[in-house]
């Protein structure tokens, strides 16, 4: 079965962050939580707090942090503390470079452009960030570039849970896992 690693800072967007894990583990994904910060609590940015798995830094120490076939980052506030960070901008580079699948919605594809894999690619991005990403497609919903896929904000997150689970399982799965959700 694919592997997920979804990284939550605090301030994450609930919708953003819940929605795709949801529907990945629905398909049969195994999603590690991983919470950027010292403890496995993670606040979002409208109070939910969520119990994550593990923590980013015990993962990386234990040298875990590219032993999966996708990460995840949800947007919201937090993502100012993803970019700051230098063990995520790690993260993003090596699995870029492994070939692995990295997904990141809302603000959070910042911290790919901070990473340098932007780059010449198709993208898109909350509005918000389009200063910062000034060749965002900003009315796509979702976008595929390469092993790639970005989409725009809370209101798009469950299109984007269900193209992750199309690129992690196929189409077929997707499909069946949407047909369960009535989308």
């Amino acid at each position: 079965m694919p592997t997920v690693l979804a990284i939550l800072a605090e301030g994450f967007e609930e919708l953003e962050a819940t929605a795709p894990i949801d529907l990945l583990r629905r398909a049969g994904a195994t999603v590690t939580i991983a919470a950027l910060g010292d403890g496995i609590h993670v606040t979002g940015r409208s109070g939910l707090t969520m119990h994550a798995d593990t923590t980013l830094a015990a993962l990386t120490a234990a040298g875990g942090a590219l032993d999966y076939d996708c990460v995840f980052l949800p947007g919201g506030p937090g993502v100012r503390l993803m970019r700051a960070d230098p063990c995520v901008i790690s993260v993003i580079k090596r699995h870029h470079e492994a070939g692995r699948w990295i997904a990141a919605i809302c603000a959070a594809p910042l911290v790919l452009h901070d990473a340098g894999i932007l780059t010449g690619r198709r993208y898109t991005a909350h509005f918000s960030v389009a200063d910062e990403l000034p060749a965002i497609l900003a009315k796509e919903r979702t976008i595929t570039d390469d092993r790639i896929l970005t989409s725009r904000g809370a209101g798009t997150a469950v299109d984007f849970g269900l193209l992750l689970v199309e690129k992690l399982f196929g189409p077929e799965k997707s499909l069946s896992v949407a047909h369960a959700i009535c989308a």
